[in-house]
């Protein structure tokens, strides 16, 4: 028993009920009763995750998902607790192989594992390019992937915009698909789960409803103000060249005396 994770989810789901969201869950009947499973998630928001352990709870399953979380999120004085006592993963991404193998671990003890296969934000709100960790822990834990796609968190909190957490009164759209087994080699397997997600992508939109021409969750396919993946991995890609300066500056300050 895990009541300090139940009581955060029903804390969560007043809270939307507070916010006004509107949230529909589609496929629950592909979220395993029994047994490990990676969970792989598209990343759109900052709010991603609580409306992806959704699923695995509903209808008497009441099963928890472990997210894996940069490592920032844990060290932070009112987050870090709570990520702890849930039993969620901290992942150093500059080097993630101890977060893996917990993650193994934990799939082959049965838990639910969750994943966002793209790493970091879609800009675009589009599927990037995969990460292989997903396929890789699937693979050697010997346990399906469970695609999962949230559509409509962008709204409430996104990276480059205010956040818009007060009554937002947004529709949240949750789609689980079939599970994947790990039956391909890794490389196949990642592009198949790619393949998986952008269909029930397009399958999460077609149901949500209208994506007003030029507003900046809509992505640009669609005719919204949403950067194109290309657009967006140019800025990831421009992000990243900061972060390392700022790395470098941080590690060799200018004017300190070389040993």
């Amino acid at each position: 028993m895990e009541p300090v994770y139940g009581t955060v989810i029903q804390l969560a789901r007043l809270t939307w009920r507070i916010q006004g969201l509107r949230i529909t869950v589609m496929g629950v009947e592909n979220i395993p009763t029994t047994g490990g499973a990676v969970v792989a998630i598209n990343h759109t928001g900052y709010l991603d995750f609580t409306f992806a352990g959704l699923p695995a709870y509903l209808q008497g399953r009441g099963r928890k998902v472990r997210f894996m979380a940069k490592e920032e999120v844990f060290a932070h004085r009112v987050t870090g607790p709570i990520m702890r006592r849930l039993r969620h993963i901290p992942v150093d991404r500059q080097d993630g192989a101890a977060s893996y193998d917990e993650a193994v671990r934990r799939l082959k003890a049965g838990e639910l594992v969750g994943v966002y296969p793209e790493a970091t934000i879609s800009r675009s709100f589009e599927i990037k390019q995969f990460k292989t960790g997903a396929a890789r822990m699937a693979v050697e834990a010997g346990v399906p992937i469970v695609p999962h796609i949230v559509w409509g968190a962008q709204r409430i909190w996104t990276k480059g915009y205010p956040k818009k957490l007060f009554r937002p009164k947004v529709p949240i759209t949750v789609v689980v698909g079939e599970p994947i087994e790990p039956t391909l080699p890794t490389p196949e397997l990642n592009n198949l789960l790619h393949s998986r997600m952008q269909h029930l992508l397009e399958r999460a939109q077609e149901h949500y409803g209208p994506h007003p021409a030029g507003e900046f969750w809509v992505p640009h396919r669609l005719g919204g103000g949403a950067p194109s993946l290309a657009e967006a991995a140019r800025m990831d890609a421009q992000d990243a060249a900061e972060k390392a300066a700022r790395r470098a500056q941080r590690a060799h300050p200018a004017g300190a005396s070389e040993q």
